[in-house]
């Protein structure tokens, strides 16, 4: 029976700054803890059976060192509920219900039972019931490997049982050599050796994550020990390597509510880590701090503020509430972009390595167009359009993280800065401006459907952004196409194949020809320019998204399908506001607010015509 946890005092911080490799790259324990609690939950948290939310990196101690009371906190999240019929649950009415190990583990049978029948069903055609029973075996499945990354599970004091270990190592060993050799042999001291050996054989089959350094390792992957290897390796050098002590001595002192030891220990390895591989620390502690930061959720706060000062400034106080917003976008802005820098220190890489990071950048850039068009044109428009693009990719990017590690290694076609840094940055370029044009054109569409404030000096000036964001598109998007072909046939050995990710760039480029030649040829004026952006948007998501869901081609390696409902919202949406956008002129409030202005001002003046004006 454990005592009552005491956690006053305890240096989490210091924990949660010890590195680890796991996934092929070395982070903080404080992001082994976001991650694996994601994989598990939709809110990434920790909760206690009592219904405590703790700390992730608290919940990752428990999870290492006191598996007996992490077993009984309500991890596990279902909401099919098919999936829940197998426990016997309650109609849940749609609803998620956390469920602890636990609770779980009369149902492990079952559970393999039918994600093994579900495994046998192509990945693209599973239903809702198939995919969620397969995560369940897999969040349980990494459950069990964290509770065996620093110890055996079954361990009652992993410390005491190392010291045990490590003394019976050369007598175990003597007695081997002599049996080998024929000689009388302890028996007592062969048999312990041998337990030990098979005891930690076993723990092999839990590897996951590598906790134990070893300084002797010439690669990234030699560099780190399981537990396991590191006490197996103690058996031929005769000595218990420093880190697996340091661990068991860490567990002895959580498990006894030892805080002044715990807090002791994890400055005293802190210290060594520093000393032996100064080289692996550096970047899990910047992680560490910048997963506290949560410089993205900040952002996103101040790009809520500024959409709100930015439409007020249109009804009240303009220079006042515009210049306000300014202001707080450009502070988002440099936020953003902190995060942004932080993460390619992080990963060595260019900006766009993955989904997640490819929101993140396309949001960036977007709000930096709307700095730009906003220092020119000073009439709000950009800093409402930065607010919108900017909290939208953000919040797309904080849905994403919740599929694993978004720092997560390249894969081996992607491995090549030179390429990411140039076509993969140059699409989501592209991406940034279709979707920043698309916005001006909704934001065209509303003023001059539903509001009087819609005159010709504003109607000229939207036509005039989107021309220009338009024309910034097509070159990205262009360039980055041919360079895409280029690094294609590097890889695959052709420029071009009709891939769905390829068909998706072609679009967008095809797209934006037909937008700049209906401008040029006069097929389209201001308004055809808004609604042709508008499904701009729909072009650009299929693009960035919807190819990502057909799972085929060479580019399937960012398969994914949870986004298909939103993706379908937004696009209904899109056509909805092209639409509005038909509504003939005559009925078009800011058109009908200008033609009366006009008429007060001179009797007998004809009215310019919404058509002469450039509305058609």
């Amino acid at each position: 029976m454990l005592p009552h946890r005491e956690t006053t005092g305890l240096d989490l911080h210091g924990f949660g700054q010890i590195p680890v490799l796991v996934g092929g790259r070395v982070m903080p324990m404080d992001t082994l803890a976001r991650i694996s609690l994601s994989e598990w939950n939709h809110h990434g948290t920790y909760t206690t059976a009592d219904g405590k939310v703790e700390q992730p990196t608290q919940g990752l101690l428990d999870i290492l060192m006191t598996p007996e009371r992490s077993d009984t906190a309500k991890l596990f999240e279902v909401s099919n509920q098919e999936i829940m019929d197998l426990f016997g649950s309650q109609d849940a009415k749609g609803q998620f219900v956390s469920y602890s190990f636990n609770d779980l583990k009369p149902f492990f049978s079952e559970i393999e039972k039918q994600s093994g029948l579900a495994e046998q069903t192509e990945v693209e055609t599973r239903n809702p019931f198939q995919r969620g029973i397969i995560k369940l075996r897999d969040a349980l499945r990494l459950y069990l490997q964290l509770k065996n990354t620093l110890q055996a599970e079954d361990s009652s004091d992993f410390g005491k049982e190392i010291r045990a270990f490590a003394l019976a190592i050369q007598p175990g060993l003597d007695a081997v050599h002599d049996r080998d050799a024929g000689k009388s042999f302890n028996q007592q001291d062969f048999e312990r050796i041998l337990l030990f050996t098979e005891r930690y054989k076993s723990l092999l089959q839990a590897k996951y994550a590598y906790a134990i350094p070893n300084p002797q390792g010439s690669v990234e992957n030699e560099g780190w020990q399981h537990i396991s290897e590191a006490l197996l390796s103690a058996i031929g050098s005769g000595h218990v390597p420093y880190g697996a002590t340091v661990y068991g001595r860490l567990i002895s002192a959580y498990r006894a509510n030892d805080v002044n030891g715990f807090n002791g220990i994890v400055k005293e390895y802190e210290g060594y880590l520093s000393k032996t591989i100064p080289g692996k620390v550096s970047r899990p502690k910047v992680e560490f701090l910048f997963n506290q930061a949560q410089p993205f959720l900040q952002a996103m706060v101040l790009y809520v503020a500024v959409l709100l000062f930015g439409l007020f400034s249109w009804l009240i106080f303009p220079r006042t509430l515009g210049k306000t917003a300014v202001i707080l976008l450009v502070g988002a802005f440099l936020i953003h972009t902190l995060g942004l820098v932080i993460r390619m220190y992080l990963q060595g890489r260019p900006p766009v390595t993955n989904l997640y990071s490819s929101a993140i950048f396309v949001g960036w850039a977007s709000v930096l167009l709307c700095i730009i068009l906003e220092r020119f044109y000073k009439n709000g428009i950009g800093s409402v359009c930065g607010a919108v693009i900017g909290f939208v990719t953000l919040l797309i990017a904080h849905n994403l993280q919740l599929d694993g590690d978004s720092l997560e290694m390249l894969r081996a076609v992607l491995d090549t800065n030179g390429w990411l840094a140039t076509h993969v940055v140059g699409e989501a370029l592209g991406y940034s401006a279709m979707f920043l044009a698309g916005l001006i054109g909704i934001i065209y569409i509303f003023r001059g459907v539903f509001t009087t404030s819609f005159d010709d000096v504003t109607s000229k000036t939207l036509g005039r952004m989107m021309y220009g964001v338009v024309c910034f598109a097509t070159l990205c998007s262009l360039v980055a196409t041919i360079l895409g072909g280029i690094w294609a046939d590097q890889s695959w050995g052709r420029f071009w194949g009709w891939d769905p990710k390829e068909n998706g760039a072609l679009l967008i480029v095809l797209w934006n020809a037909i937008i700049l030649h209906a401008r040029w040829g006069g097929f389209a004026r201001d308004r055809g320019m808004a609604l042709l952006t508008v499904f701009g948007n729909v072009i650009t998501s299929l693009s960035w998204f919807g190819v990502n869901m057909l799972g085929v081609g060479l580019h399937s390696y960012g398969f994914m399908d949870r986004a298909f409902g939103p993706l379908i919202g937004f696009i209904v949406s899109q056509l909805a506001i092209i639409g509005v956008g038909l509504i003939p002129l005559k009925h078009w409030r800011g058109i009908r607010a200008r033609q009366r202005l006009g008429g007060r001002r001179g009797e007998g003046v004809p009215v310019v015509s919404a058509s002469a004006s450039g509305e058609g």
